[in-house]
């Protein structure tokens, strides 16, 4: 037996173990590769960090926001001066004040606030003093004038040659672009032209 080769062992095999001793071979095989794929070095996934938003430079200082101040008086639980940002609304000064009280009569609430000025909120049936201002989003003014900032349109078409088209323009101007600066800033409104300025200069203010 010491002298047979390994082929005269493979011829002596029968058919069935020759089969059987490939399919050994072809298993070991491939349980060497599987083993060697396994020990080679995987890549490493390397991320980006995310993006850090830009410090601020050394000593800047944000732009301070504009403030408001508005005496908001009358109906409501806690009447008083309060400070607001620009672009403020009626509705935010009543809720500052901490809400109307039982019985307030409220309109327009979606004007916008000016500085300096007041609301009034009146108790429901009663009209409110002339000296104090004007309704919630009142437009009176100190000498019967009306404020085109906070008039409603209601309001506004009181003056000569104002009627409700050009009253609500004046109305969705102001929501759009922010308060009148000046009357004669009125001309950008749609609607009103230098003759009808000249009728309502005297009558209104800003």
């Amino acid at each position: 037996m010491s002298g047979e080769t390994i082929r005269d062992r493979l011829s002596a095999l029968s058919r069935a173990e020759l089969v059987a001793l490939i399919g050994v071979v072809a298993v070991t095989l491939a349980g060497a590769g599987t083993w060697y794929l396994r020990s080679l070095p995987k890549p490493v996934e390397v991320r980006a960090a995310p993006e850090q938003p830009p410090a601020p430079a050394p000593g800047a200082t944000p732009s301070p926001a504009a403030v408001i101040l508005v005496d908001v008086a009358g109906w409501v639980r806690r009447p008083g001066v309060y400070e607001f940002a620009d672009g403020a609304r009626v509705i935010d000064a009543v809720q500052a004040a901490g809400g109307a009280r039982p019985g307030a009569f409220l309109q327009n609430l979606a004007a916008l606030l000016v500085d300096c000025t007041q609301i009034l909120v009146p108790k429901e049936g009663a009209p409110p003093p002339a000296a104090l201002g004007g309704e919630v989003g009142g437009g009176s003014a100190p000498g019967g004038l009306v404020n085109v900032n906070a008039a409603t349109a209601a309001e506004l078409e009181t003056l000569p040659g104002v009627g409700e088209v050009i009253a609500q323009a004046i109305v969705d101007y102001r929501t759009e672009n922010g308060p009148f600066t000046a009357v004669d800033q009125l001309l950008d409104v749609s609607g009103i032209g230098d003759a009808t300025l000249e009728n309502i200069r005297e009558l209104v203010t800003v």
